[in-house]
């Protein structure tokens, strides 16, 4: 089995409702072994901010001296971006033989595991060969019935931002939702949370209360942006300063959502010494300050400003928005927008229309996509200005040419597109002068 027969082995077992539970990956990594069990973990849920949450913890660690595991999902660009260790991927080859030893097992088994259930497997099995002190891990959904809840207590339980998502499978209430993220709140863990609202922090305070575990809450009433933020050629800052309980940070991630990720991550880092982890004030300041996490906000160029943004949910369109009026105060900008028809694509809209000249909106590569001509069908009946493209690279073209150089444009509405934009961007549009020709609104 090379890496490319590794992938597609992994990829042809799908999720569905029907899968949920712990029953399968707990059988898989017995038979493997129980290398979870060899393993300490930062275990991170949430609606949004888990992912940039997890990548400041792990470079904190990683500063501090410790071997680190990193766990997310999805990728952006190569599958292997899941499975980390001291923030490089794991190896194709490693990839290839370790898929094979979990496909021995999985074989077995009367009922076989989905998908992440196999992922979640292999990153075990590959942290313990890697000698990790630590590992990072990223729920995928929920957190209750999430694989990776497999599990023993971990050294921190962290709950990020919740917002009413996935939920056909979690629940129809912040209260809900919030319940199935604090099941991974376990008796004699150390537990971290968002500044959350009432109605969700109600019911993670119970969970810490029945598990007798200690919770350390964000103060955002303590944190505030700091100064003037770096600005390359003249444009959008680079990165951006914040003060939290005193303390001034730097940190490359730009929006006041960041900011309240990097409160949380320094909440992370003052559990984790309270359980005897030496990390200081150095390492913690520059973990934060080279954290590289893309498709967040990311500027991809200049001439014009072109940003990529994974936000996908109304949540993440609240935070481009929010972003978008304290770095580009009155700019107008044009969007390449691609959703999937399962979001609640009317809010996300409701939230950036006020920021947009026009839209220019393609049909992500998903089975659940929104075709582009129905959500430009639904922009222009909400009143924007919007046309449909056959593919990113057309859309990408026609909003660059339109902005001009001193413009901007923003490509939002699917994380899983956003490894897409990166390379077309890279490969097509670097140079202006290289700008293909696109349709006129």
């Amino acid at each position: 089995m090379d890496v490319k027969e590794a992938i597609e082995y992994i990829e042809a077992f799908g999720w569905s409702k029907t899968r949920l539970g712990l029953e399968r990956t707990r059988e898989l990594l017995a038979r493997l072994g129980d290398p979870q069990k060899k393993l300490k973990f930062v275990h991170v849920a949430g609606s949004n901010g888990k992912g940039s949450t997890c990548a400041m913890t792990e470079a904190v660690l990683r500063a501090a001296g410790y071997k680190t595991g990193l766990y997310i999902s999805p990728y952006i660009e190569d599958f292997c971006e899941r499975i980390q260790f001291c923030g490089q991927n794991i190896e194709g080859e490693a990839l290839a033989e370790i898929t094979e030893a979990v496909r021995e097992e999985a074989e077995k088994m009367e009922d076989h595991p989905s998908q992440f259930e196999l992922v979640t497997a292999i990153g075990m099995l590959y942290f313990v060969r890697k000698g990790c002190d630590i590992v990072v891990l990223e729920v995928g959904m929920g957190g209750e019935l999430d694989s990776t809840n497999a599990i023993d207590a971990p050294e921190v339980a962290v709950i990020t931002n919740i917002g009413l998502e996935h939920t056909e499978y979690l629940g129809n209430t912040l209260a809900e939702i919030a319940s199935a993220k604090a099941g991974i709140i376990k008796p004699g863990c150390e537990v971290v949370c968002y500044d959350l609202e009432p109605e969700a922090l109600q019911v993670v305070e119970e969970r810490c209360r029945e598990c007798g575990a200690p919770l350390h809450k964000a103060d955002f009433l303590q944190l505030t942006a700091a100064g003037a933020s770096v600005f390359p050629q003249g444009a959008l800052p680079a990165g951006q300063m914040l003060r939290y309980k005193g303390n001034l940070y730097f940190t490359p991630l730009l929006g006041d959502h960041q900011r309240r990720n990097a409160a949380v991550a320094v909440e992370i880092i003052n559990a984790l010494r309270k359980r005897g982890w030496e990390i200081d004030d150095k390492a913690l300041k520059h973990g934060i300050g080279t954290v590289s996490w893309p498709a967040r906000f990311e500027v991809l160029g200049y001439g014009p400003l072109f940003i990529l943004d994974g936000g996908h949910n109304p949540q993440c369109a609240q935070a481009l928005a929010a972003a978008l009026a304290e770095l580009l105060p009155g700019k107008k900008v044009n969007f390449v927008m691609g959703v999937l028809a399962d979001k609640d694509y009317g809010s996300m809209i409701d939230s950036v229309m006020p920021f947009a000249d026009a839209f220019y909106c393609v049909t992500p590569l998903s089975a659940r996509a929104l075709a582009a001509g129905a959500l430009a069908e639904e922009l222009r009946a909400r009143g924007g200005r919007a046309a449909a493209f056959d593919d990113y690279e057309q859309a990408m073209a026609a909003a660059m040419r339109a902005a001009g150089a001193g413009g901007a444009v923003v490509a939002f509405g699917s994380l899983y597109a956003a490894g897409a934009v990166r390379g077309i961007y890279r490969s097509r549009f670097a140079a202006p002068a290289d700008m293909a020709q696109g349709s006129r609104l």
